[in-house]
């Protein structure tokens, strides 16, 4: 747009903008600078770290997919629940009785065979990785 296209409204808003630019460079103290500096560095200092890890780049790479991000909705649900129905059951009487009321229930039950075969893969991948040197 040419200069003398511009209306008195136009050049108000550059003036104002001018004044927010203004008064946000005159705010940036030394210390403010240095700590935003040294923030930025040490940020890219990290995400350095993190994307050398190939442990890390592997779990990301698995996070993505979406079967992995429904578990851990469902997990975040569980731990949600379970603080729920802790906080508000009486604390466990003990022994051997409530412990078979307790593995009678088809929840420990699944609880159960969900660990185990989370344990079983991880046993796999970990005999796997050792096999390959990693």
């Amino acid at each position: 747009m040419p200069a003398a296209t511009l209306s008195a409204k136009d050049l108000q808003q550059l003036a104002e903008v001018a004044s927010i630019i203004t008064a946000a460079r005159d705010a940036m103290s030394d210390d403010i600078v240095s700590r935003v500096a040294g923030a930025m560095s040490e940020g890219i200092i990290l995400l350095d770290r993190l994307t050398r890890n190939d442990g890390l780049m592997r779990l990301l790479q698995v996070l993505d997919r979406k079967e992995s991000q429904q578990l851990l909705v469902a997990l975040a649900d569980a731990m949600h629940a379970a603080s729920q129905d802790i906080a508000a059951a009486p604390p466990a009487t003990g022994g051997i009785g409530c412990m078979l009321r307790v593995a009678r229930d088809p929840g420990t039950q699944e609880g159960v065979r969900l660990l185990s075969v989370i344990g079983k893969h991880l046993s796999e991948s970990l005999r796997e990785q050792h096999h390959r040197g990693g």
